[in-house]
This record gives C-alpha cells, structure tokens and sequence, in this order.
C-alpha cells in the first residue's frame, strides 16, 4: 500500500468544482476515473479544498491510497495520458501512510483577480471579474487588514453554518495593482509587484481554513470599499457584527484561484 501525493493545477470553469456530484462533471471524478483506468482500482481522492463551480487552482494537493507497482514519480505522466486538458498534474510523488491532503494542511493560499479596465478582454474573461468602474486599490488594501489575526468570518459564509466554527485565522492579506501575467503566477506574490497604473487588482489572501464563498466574500465587500461606498474602517465593523447580510456580495467564481498549500514539510517524500 502506498500514499501517493499529487499536485494539480485546472482551469474550473467548466467544472461544477472538485466534489463528486451525481450529475455533474467535476474535478475529483476526472481524477479518480483516470487512476481507475491506469490501475482497475477503485479509490477516493482526498484533496485540500474543495474549490466550487468555476475556481480555478494552481497548486490544488490531493492524495490517495492505493496498491499498485506503479513508481511514485510515474504517476504523473501516466494520469496525465487519461485526463482532459483542463487539468495538470504537476507532481506526483509518496508520502507517508499519515498523510492526508485535507487535515494535514497548515495553511492555504487564494488569489481573487479583478480586471479593472473599460475594454473587455475574450481570452481573460474566463478568470477574472471585470468591473469597468475604478477601483481604488489602496483603499481596498488598507481596509482588508482589518481581517488579519484570528476573528469568527460568520459575516463572510454562506449559508452560514457550514462547519463546526466559523472561526479562523488570517496570517497574510493584500490588494495590489497589477499588470499582465503576473496575476496568474503559481508563487506568492510580493508586495513590491504592486503597479500605480496596472489593470488588474490582485487580492492574494492565505489562511489556516476558509469558510464557504469566504474568499468571494471578502472580495465583494472589499470592492465596495473600492468603488468609494463603504470608508476604509468598515472591515473592522463588519466582522465585529457577524450577519452575512452587513458584507457585501459574492464575487463570481471565475477570478478565483487557490494558489498553494503549505504543509510545513508534511507532505515531502516517504
């Protein structure tokens, strides 16, 4: 029995996100019906996070168990030969028996692109929101520090509750203007990047879990902040009243991504 780790990057848009469904095409069905193809077994994908209909990942991490002769690092190109083009393996490799892709993560990092610009753009349209009005980036930078630390998002789920706390901890948030391609790297981005005449706003956000639509969430409020509606401060007051009903909207799928999980060194080879 070996523990086989997978990296994977997709492009959710024509997914109805990572979960089984009975219905619908989603990104852990593809995934489990190719490792039946390779090797007659059936077997259960477990993944970091469940990303919904139309988010897209750079660095999604999910594993399985599994008896088979195939060698770790073969497992890449060999899925890769039965899966659709929407989705990459980056890297397969073993991991220890404990490891679990879901409850061994420290960390998780997302990224929200906005495309703020008049022009609409075809090839890009599938993951960002364009928003035609300005933004005003600093002002949406400023007023997401308010979440960092550790806070009870009820304000920021959907369909609140959907798990047994709604509380969670920030460790790093930003909103930065940004110009091209560097919004859809699969590494961090550093402050620095920040460009004053950019077309597109970045909101790169990492913490030790997130609720449902928290993520989208925090975008739509923070995009009011933009717009000049709501004053910087409002964050703080928001969280502090824990009703969904005081954020603003939930932003489309199509601009989110998650970026990457961090295991601190759990997830390294057996």
């Amino acid at each position: 029995m070996r523990n086989i780790c997978l990296t994977l990057a997709y492009d959710g848009t024509d997914y109805a996100g990572w979960q089984v469904q009975p219905d619908a095409p989603t990104v852990q069905q593809q995934l489990e019906a190719a490792i039946h193809a390779l090797s007659g077994q059936q077997v259960r994908v477990l993944s970091a996070g469940r990303t919904d209909a139309g988010v897209h990942a750079f660095g999604q991490v999910a594993n399985f168990r599994i008896e088979s002769t195939i060698p770790p690092e073969k497992w890449q190109p060999a899925l890769q030969s039965k899966l659709p083009h929407n989705i990459v393996v980056r890297e397969s490799r073993e991991v220890d028996m404990e490891f679990h892709a879901t409850y061994s993560a420290q960390s998780k990092r997302y990224r929200y692109v906005i495309m703020n610009r008049r022009l609409d753009d075809p090839f890009l349209r599938r993951y960002c929101w364009k928003i035609d009005q300005p933004l005003d980036a600093g002002a949406m930078h400023q007023a997401a520090q308010a979440l960092l630390g550790k806070h009870d998002f009820r304000c920021f789920e959907s369909h609140w509750p959907n798990k047994a706390t709604s509380v969670r901890t920030i460790l790093d948030v930003s909103v930065q203007r940004l110009s091209g391609w560097p919004a859809w790297s699969p590494q961090p981005i550093a402050a620095t990047s920040a460009e004053s005449d950019g077309e597109f706003i970045v909101l790169e956000i990492e913490a030790d879990g997130f609720l449902y639509n928290m993520v989208r969430a925090i975008t739509g409020t923070l995009v009011e902040v933009g717009r000049g509606k709501w004053p910087v401060d409002v964050m703080r007051d928001i969280v502090e009243a824990g009703e969904r009903g005081k954020a603003g909207p939930t932003a489309p799928p199509q601009g989110l991504a998650l970026v990457c999980v961090n295991y601190g060194g759990s997830a390294g080879p057996a």
